[in-house]
Parts: C-alpha cells; sequence; structure tokens
C-alpha cells in the first residue's frame, strides 16, 4: 500500500532514497560520526547521543569541554558534562527526525506523478497488457503440449467424437504408475453410452476425462490423446460420483 511505503524500488528517486537511508541508517550515522570526532578533536571521552527533548548532541566531560573545537555550538549544560552541537549534526538532525514522514510524502507524490504520467499512455498499455496475457496462455499451451505428450485435435462438420489413447490429463499427473490410456467413439448411429462398473472403477475418470479433452480442443489447446475428431460442441455436462477426489460440489481449479 502506498501509505505504508516501499512501493518504488530504491534507485528511482535520489532524494526518497537519502531520506529512507536517513531513517533506517541513523544509528549508523552516530557511531561513524562519534568516532571521526574523536579522532579530530583527540578527545577519548567525546560520545555522540539523542534524545527526545534536545534532539542528537555531542557530548563532552566538563574538564573537557573547553578543548571543544570553535564549530562545536553549546546546546545544553549537564551536571559533570557540556552537550554540543555542530553545522553537520544540526543538519542531520534537520533531516532524520523528519526522514520517515517525508520520505513518505516523496514517494506519495512520486506515485501520483507516475500515475499521471501512465494516464497520457494508458490505452496503449492496457494493448500490452491485453498482448501479453495471450502470449502467456498460448505459449502457456505450447509448453505443456511439448512436455505432457499432448496432440492436435480436428474439427470436422459431421457431428462426432472420435478419441485414441485418450488421458485424464490431471489424473495422470499424480499417478505413481502409468495411466492406461482409452479410447471414444461417438456419432450418429452411436449417441449414447452406458458405463457400468464397480465403485472407483474408473467411470467419472473416463467421462471427465472426454469432457477436459472436448473443453482442452475447443480452447485452442492439444489434447491429451493419440488422436481427436470431433464436432463443434456447446456444452458440457459430468457427473460427480460418491467418492471423488474432491467434495462434491466443489469445483477443482483446473475445471470451469
Amino acid at each position: 500500500m502506498i501509505r505504508d511505503g516501499g512501493v518504488l524500488k530504491v534507485g528511482y528517486d535520489a532524494e526518497l532514497d537519502e531520506l529512507l537511508s536517513m531513517s533506517e541508517n541513523a544509528g549508523q550515522f552516530l557511531i561513524d560520526l562519534e568516532a571521526r570526532e574523536k579522532a579530530r578533536t583527540g578527545l577519548a571521552n567525546l560520545k555522540v547521543g539523542y534524545n527526545r527533548v534536545h534532539g542528537y548532541f555531542i557530548e563532552l566531560p566538563s574538564k573537557q569541554a573547553e578543548q571543544a573545537p570553535a564549530d562545536y555550538i553549546r546546546r545544553q549544560t549537564l551536571k559533570g558534562a557540556e552537550r554540543f552541537i555542530t553545522p553537520e549534526l544540526k543538519a542531520f538532525e534537520d533531516k532524520a527526525l523528519s526522514a520517515k514522514s517525508r520520505a513518505l510524502a516523496r514517494e506519495k507524490m512520486l506515485y501520483d506523478g507516475l500515475l499521471e504520467t501512465l494516464i497520457g499512455h494508458l490505452a496503449p498499455l492496457q494493448d500490452t497488457a491485453a498482448a501479453l496475457g495471450e502470449l502467456d496462455v498460448v505459449s502457456n499451451l505450447a509448453e505443456r503440449a511439448l512436455n505432457l505428450d499432448l496432440n492436435c485435435p480436428s474439427f470436422v462438420d459431421e457431428p462426432c467424437m472420435r478419441i485414441s489413447q485418450g488421458r485424464h490429463p490431471v489424473v495422470e499427473q499424480v499417478l505413481t504408475t502409468p495411466f492406461v490410456a482409452n479410447d471414444l467413439a461417438l456419432d450418429d448411429n452411436t449417441r449414447m453410452l452406458v458405463i457400468t462398473g464397480p465403485n472407483m472403477g474408473g467411470k467419472s475418470t473416463y467421462m471427465r476425462q472426454t469432457a477436459l479433452i472436448v473443453l482442452l480442443a475447443h480452447i485452442g489447446s492439444f489434447v491429451p490423446a493419440a488422436s481427436c475428431e470431433l464436432s463443434l460442441v456447446d456444452r458440457i455436462f459430468t457427473r460427480i460420483g460418491s467418492s471423488e477426489t474432491w467434495r462434491a460440489g466443489a469445483r477443482p481449479s483446473w475445471w470451469r
């Protein structure tokens, strides 16, 4: 969510990166500054700290306060210590204390600006998205055809459905043994098949296999069969057996 930040990638905007860095790395900056100031002043007891009341400060024991460099500006006097601020630390303080809120505000501004820019290119972007979506589907069907041993179906004008060595494309992926392929032949002379057998004997698998082959053929996919010849189909009906791999009434993700 844009209100939470983190939408724009690091490197998109230098100022935003700086604000985020300040917000996230303030502690490291203070450690580095303290090490630099100790080396510059030679005062080993120098400390850099922060509190909510006075902000960032450089602290020196009272006995060493007179040795503070000329650019140290006295900020607070304590019992036994003096606290100072420098132009560098003051500049960092001004940025760091408001860095997070400023980062969120700047990211929102940049995001809104990006949307305004994109609006001017909305139509070609939508065309590109639609083309990519179609390409994604077609390339996926091609990949499945190559890797799942699918073959191109053929449509004919005469009412028929002839499937040779058909397979259930889902069941065969979960079996540990090869799927036993089977045939189907329907035409004007054979318009109905009555399938009988014991429970869990494969009747529903055979029917669903046929339905899936027909469905795949109609969406332009290759099918799990050695060959498939069929006429156009405008609807598919199927039953759910008493003991299926999914609950009665529920549809698996591949079934529409």
